[in-house]
């Protein structure tokens, strides 16, 4: 067996009854081959689906597209379906065609020696300009780019001479090496003829509606095509062609007859049918392939992401925190994806007059009840605060030119902590710092921004606390109320949570340090319990940095989040974004995981996963309770206004609890069922609903409402965990 083609269109293990993804997924993984899952029509006829702009119906998606997804499968094409006449099955020949032909190149991945295999690597450039030629979501794409042909070396492909530095890539994809003159093309890598163009490219009188005859006015020297990127070896760096629309957007909106221009398809016939491409990797979140005109999901040949990928196997690479458009791109383009690590959020920090400002702060604290500097001291606090524009911000903020000396002590500490609180906010803002480069592990500072904000999350369902709440019981102190007393500029509570902060940091920079090499990377973890001190040297390296703040936290409460932040070191360390592309390449499979992210949900990691959106037990999520809770009052409201006296609620309600409606919205059914109840879904650290809560009758604001439910055996099987979480929130609310 060389690929594998799941013509059920469900979940491999269990169908669409009762699902078992762990086993199908240990499945695959033993088989190691491309999985594909395709699909014939069930809910709607051939005709229907052929005249529908959407293509495949929902419930399909949901039942067999999704499911599959969450087991690694890929390529949902539509193989079959039935004569709305004769209600007759019949195949559909292009799309059986595409299937086989696609499958055979997965196939043929696995059988062709590595030094013949051809890789076009594509990179994108939007908006439109050579100085944003190789730009991605958080992904150093030229970095990365020569990581991957270093490893493609090792791994015997043909991949040229490489250049020493990813610049000497840049320069040779970017400068024209043809032009005498500084010049606004990119290096020409293929001069297409018209003539050759149109013989190759069997859809090109469709483009002319929009474009006119080629070669139009994009991609071209008015002559011929121009495919722009530089090849090495076997391995062709292109440039993804601009989506054509830019200056009017709207056209892709509202004109049906909306189409790629010649230039975007003039670059895909040449990875096919020229450059001859075993694959295609597209580079980085994300191109403009999968958001070509065509039906949404089910897509049939004409279009145009299909006509334009047809049957080249495709590889994208997806930052991990994106599994929505991610899905797109998986259900358009055909493609595997590839997540990669988003860099690390840090603090943002402060600077010029907030720095200052900060500074004036700190002096204050230790002056605050001298009467003849105090003042002065708040004054100018108050005057920077006016020129850094926190005003705006800042409620009950004295005038610029107001002297604080009328004010008593505490009510300075008021004012001052109303200023600190708000530029600990604007210090603590989360930024993305840097650009993740594939295939490079973490720097010790990267490691150390993720673990804090990972840290600070209670995660009840692992048995164990958040570090800064044990941090603060160490004095007594409840996290909750030092979180709202910042938020309120109480000037102590301010102060505390930065103190409590710098001592998380530094506690997860003494796990982080012992796994650090000399060039302040993390290639490997040492394990924990060399890192362990005994009583006598003081316990831990982690207690000892807390024990330096000033906070006394017991070994054995600490030793679980620590034990926890080590295995999401070492998730975060693993590095599976080279290999799994490596292994796609040998046409094997890639293993399943969910996006998403990764400081909420752990799972995310290690990147290098077939990204897929659905995750069961994650239901239902905030949004769809919040949609719930408007839909049960307005229905209430009707109910009642409805009834004898024209105020008198419902007794009781029957519900019917499908599948497929709560995958395609999120629980919000489910969610209404226990806003009905009055009992609250709440959600745990990274996103899984396994706790309810009582709302009061008072919060509440009527009666609470007996439900009759039944479920469709799909939500049934889909959903065990939300059945017993139905079961447990009817017990609560009797």
């Amino acid at each position: 067996v060389d690929s594998v083609i799941n013509l059920t269109g469900f979940a491999l293990v269990g169908g669409p009854a009762s699902q078992d993804h762990p086993k199908a997924i240990a499945t695959l993984a033993k088989l190691d081959r491309p999985y594909l899952c395709a699909v014939p029509l069930v809910f709607q006829s051939f005709e229907e689906w052929e005249k529908s702009e959407l293509g495949l119906h929902p419930i399909q998606v949901a039942l067999q597209v999704s499911l599959p997804e969450i087991d690694g499968a890929i390529e949902p094409i539509i193989y079959g379906g039935r004569e709305a006449a004769t209600g007759r099955s019949v195949p559909l020949a292009d799309r059986v065609e595409l299937l086989a032909e696609r499958g055979l190149k997965w196939a043929n991945l696995r059988r062709k020696e590595n030094k013949d295999k051809k890789l076009a690597v594509t990179v994108f450039s939007f908006p439109p300009d050579k100085g944003n030629v190789g730009t991605a979501a958080y992904l150093d794409v030229f970095n990365s780019i020569r990581a991957v042909m270093v490893q493609l070396q090792k791994e015997g492909y043909d991949v040229g001479e490489i250049p020493e530095t990813s610049k000497e890539i840049v320069d040779m994809v970017l400068n024209d090496a043809e032009a005498k003159f500084d010049s606004p093309n990119l290096n020409v890598e293929y001069r297409m003829p018209i003539k050759e163009y149109e013989e190759l490219c069997p859809y090109v009188k469709d483009l002319e509606e929009n474009w006119g005859p080629a070669p139009g006015q994009l991609n071209t020297d008015g002559q011929d095509m121009l495919v722009f990127g530089k090849t090495f070896g076997n391995v062709f760096i292109g440039v993804q062609p601009t989506f054509g629309y830019e200056g009017d957007p709207m056209r892709l909106l509202f004109s049906k007859s909306a189409s790629p221009h010649h230039g975007f398809a003039a670059y895909y016939t040449y990875l096919e049918k020229i450059f001859g491409a075993d694959a295609v990797l597209h580079f980085g979140t994300h191109g403009s392939l999968e958001f070509m005109p065509g039906k949404q999901v089910g897509m049939a040949g004409t279009c145009y992401p299909d006509r334009l990928i047809n049957t080249i196997p495709n590889l994208y690479y997806y930052a991990a925190n994106n599994p929505s458009e991610a899905t797109i791109a998986k259900r358009r383009s055909y493609s595997a994806t590839i997540s990669y690590l988003t860099p690390p959020a840090e603090n943002a920090g402060l600077y010029k007059g907030l720095k200052e400002t900060g500074e004036l702060v700190s002096s204050y604290k230790g002056l605050r009840e001298n009467e003849s500097r105090g003042p002065s001291i708040v004054n100018s606090i108050i005057a920077n605060a006016y020129v850094c524009n926190l005003d705006k911000d800042i409620d009950d903020l004295p005038a610029e030119d107001f002297d604080s000396k009328t004010m008593t002590i505490d009510e300075r500490d008021s004012v001052v902590g109303k200023v600190y609180q708000r530029l600990m906010e604007i210090e603590s803002r989360l930024l993305p710092c840097g650009l993740h480069t594939v295939g490079v592990p973490p720097t010790a500072e990267e490691a150390i921004a993720t673990l804090v904000n990972i840290a600070q999350l209670d995660r009840p369902e692992d048995g164990f606390k958040g570090l800064p709440r044990l941090v603060a019981e160490s004095i007594n102190r409840d996290i909750d109320e030092i979180y709202r007393n910042n938020n309120n500029g109480v000037l102590a509570d301010v102060d505390q949570l930065n103190a409590i902060n710098t001592a998380c940091r530094n506690a997860v920079r003494a796990l982080v340090d012992s796994s650090t090499n000399s060039e302040g990377r993390i290639e490997e973890v040492n394990p924990l319990f060399k890192s362990v001190g005994s009583i006598f040297s003081g316990g831990s390296a982690w207690s000892k940095a807390l024990k330096a703040e000033g906070f006394e936290v017991p070994e054995e409460a600490l030793s679980p989040n620590f034990e926890y932040l080590e295995f999401c070191l070492k998730q975060v360390v693993a590095d599976n974004e080279l290999g799994a592309l490596v292994s796609a390449l040998d046409g094997r499979y890639i293993v399943p995981g969910p996006g998403g992210d990764p400081i909420r949900n752990p799972d995310v990691l290690p990147t290098g996963k077939n990204m897929h959106a659905l995750d069961p037990q994650s239901i239902p999520t905030a949004a769809a309770v919040d949609c719930a809770l408007v839909v049960v009052d307005r229905l209430l409201e009707r109910l009642a206004a409805d009834s004898e006296d024209g105020e008198t609620y419902p007794e009781s309600i029957a519900f019917t609890l499908w599948g497929t409606d709560n995958i395609k919205t999120y629980g919000e059914s489910l969610a209404q069922v226990l806003m009905l109840l009055g009992i609250r879904p709440v959600a745990d650290a990274i996103g899984r609903v396994n706790k309810l809560e009582v709302i009061p009758l008072e919060e509440l604001g009527r009666p609470r409402i007996d439900v009759v439910v039944s479920c469709s055996g799909v939500f049934r099987d889909l959903f065990i965990n939300q059945m017993a979480l139905m079961d447990r929130a009817v017990k609560m609310a009797a």
